[in-house]
């Protein structure tokens, strides 16, 4: 590895660990250090957004899938691979709170804003 490589090296993200696999049944979201979440999308029930003030050393805004039984729902830290492909769907769903999402963004507090609720 030369010199330039080492110096503008990408460093390792906590995000980066998190694996999530989305098809057209579910979402499913693995890390090595925790229980792995899985949501069927047709099941999802509730969308939020959580914020945490732990940012920027870990994750400080997860995309929270909430669905209709026990358990069933994962968490998703904005930064991994497959949170913007996850966004872009479910900000399709019709009622999504835009504004809600806007508030989230700005947020450097542990708060959770909820931006869809199945009707």
């Amino acid at each position: 590895m030369g010199l330039f490589d080492k110096l503008f090296k990408k460093t390792e993200q906590p995000e980066d660990r998190f694996k999530v696999t989305i098809n057209d049944e579910f979402i499913m979201v693995e890390h090595p250090q925790r229980k792995t979440e899985k949501v069927i999308w047709k099941n999802i029930t509730e969308i939020r957004i959580i914020t945490t003030d732990e940012g920027p050393w870990m994750p400080d805004v997860w995309l929270a899938l909430f669905g209709k039984e026990e358990g069933d729902g994962c968490l998703i830290p904005q930064g991994a691979e497959g949170w913007e492909q996850v966004y872009n769907i479910v900000s399709e769903y019709e009622g999504f709170d835009f504004e809600q999402f806007i508030n989230s963004m700005g947020c450097a507090e542990n708060e959770q804003f909820l931006v869809w609720r199945k009707e």
